[in-house]
């Protein structure tokens, strides 16, 4: 249900940032004018579209995760009080929910009330960001050690993992190959010459260093395939900057302005924007959903504190992000050789931490704010216009490139840097 809330609010502020639907509604609805007045909405209902919209809208269901976060904090029992309000009640938060973001259009002094929010909607949504990059890396371990300690039984799962590095090379390989193709040519295009070899060199790099042999000593589950997801990552993210920059132009020979940096086919494609706007809104707003129910299980919260599966508890299995079910007399026989006891039904313990689900919403709250108002270039953002280049979707994508290269980087040379120390991923 608080997934559903979520695609609500989203719903409604694309609708709000929609100059297309407000135009339909002003000559489809009977009274337009008249109803507007009535709910001090402006002559023509100025006040419930545009970017200052969108953030009281996301302003109140940032604030009903975030009270919903305080509330949840320390809950280790479904059955306690806090856990049945958590888990019910959903009327009622909805119409809480309704509340909130309503009442942010009555908040006094709204120039400063936006400027304030503005930056705290960017720190969150850059938080956002940096959980997923975690979360990411995060996989690309677990995986090589999952398939890695069934190595160790069957030959199969060798072969599986040199099947699959070898396709996410060739992956980013052809990604590089194809992007250096098309967003580039002899003359101009710095910018996308220099980050595409900037990012290649550095996928390059990162690879090397998993497999020589001073991380190797260290960390034995240290790999290709890890490097591999990283690498394919990198390069999706160098596409989507790359297609998110705004178009560079030059004088032909006829003295006419033409694009360039951009494929010539991807033109044709932004002719029905319409089209390309609501399906590639559709899919970004998936995935976010996607991001947050992944990143609230309790693998994902212990992993953001640095709690990993012990290497004699790992069963390989091809869908490894999943329990299979009969992995619960697994369990019980973990506990009665002194293993950790993994609960489920909840009937000593939670699934999940109720008050890190609240908290990953807050953040996609303030994530979609900034993403559905161009982040910085909010003035001239509507939903029709989501995918034309702006400088600063541009440069969050590649500095979110270049931090999960960091990200990765450290968990290799980190036992390395502080030898100390144990480190476990």
């Amino acid at each position: 249900m608080y997934a559903l809330y979520f695609i609500l609010v989203t719903i409604i502020c694309c609708i709000m940032m929609s100059t297309t639907v407000a135009n339909e509604m002003k000559t489809h609805i009977p009274f337009y004018k008249e109803m507007c007045k009535g709910i001090q909405a402006g002559e023509m209902c100025e006040k419930l579209v545009g970017y200052s919209a969108v953030y009281k809208v996301c302003f109140g269901m940032a604030c009903f995760f975030f009270l919903f976060f305080l509330f949840t904090i320390k809950i280790n029992s479904s059955k306690s009080c806090r856990a049945y309000i958590h888990n019910g009640f959903w009327l009622i938060k909805l119409i809480l929910l309704a509340a909130m973001c309503s009442g942010a259009f009555f908040i006094p002094d709204q120039d400063t009330f936006l400027n304030a929010w503005r930056y705290v909607g960017a720190t969150g949504g850059f938080l956002f960001i940096a959980i997923q990059l975690i979360l990411l890396v995060e996989f690309a371990h677990k995986w090589n050690k999952n398939w890695t300690a069934g190595a160790n039984h069957k030959q199969m799962w060798n072969g599986l993992l040199a099947l699959v590095t070898l396709i996410l090379y060739s992956i980013a390989v052809a990604a590089l190959v194809l992007m250096a193709l098309f967003y580039t040519r002899s003359e101009g295009c710095m910018y996308n010459k220099v980050l595409i070899g900037v990012n290649g060199g550095l996928c390059l790099f990162v690879s090397l260093v998993a497999i020589s042999p001073c991380v190797q000593n260290r960390q034995p589950h240290s790999g290709l395939l890890q490097s591999g997801v990283i690498s394919c990552y990198v390069m999706y993210l160098t596409f989507s900057a790359l297609s998110s920059k705004p178009p560079e132009t030059i004088l032909d020979e006829n003295n006419q302005n033409i694009t360039i940096c951009v494929p010539e086919f991807s033109q044709g494609l932004h002719r029905d924007e319409n089209l390309v706007t609501g399906l590639g809104t559709t899919i970004l707003f998936g995935c976010i959903l996607y991001s947050c129910l992944t990143s609230t299980t309790r693998a994902s919260s212990e992993a953001l504190k640095g709690i990993y599966a012990t290497p004699e508890t790992e069963v390989a299995r091809c869908c490894f992000c999943c329990v299979p079910e009969g992995d619960a007399d697994a369990e019980e026989r973990i506990e009665k050789r002194g293993g950790q006891t993994v609960i489920y039904d909840e009937k000593k313990g939670t699934v999940y931490s109720y008050a890190f689900f609240h908290f990953v919403f807050f953040l996609a709250s303030l994530y979609v704010m900034m993403t559905v108002t161009h982040w910085f270039h909010y003035e001239s953002a509507q939903i029709e216009k989501f995918f034309t280049g702006t400088w600063s979707i541009f440069w969050i994508k590649m500095v979110s490139c270049w931090v999960c290269v960091c990200l990765y980087l450290w968990t290799l040379i980190a036992p390395l840097c502080c030898p100390t120390r144990e480190f476990s991923v």
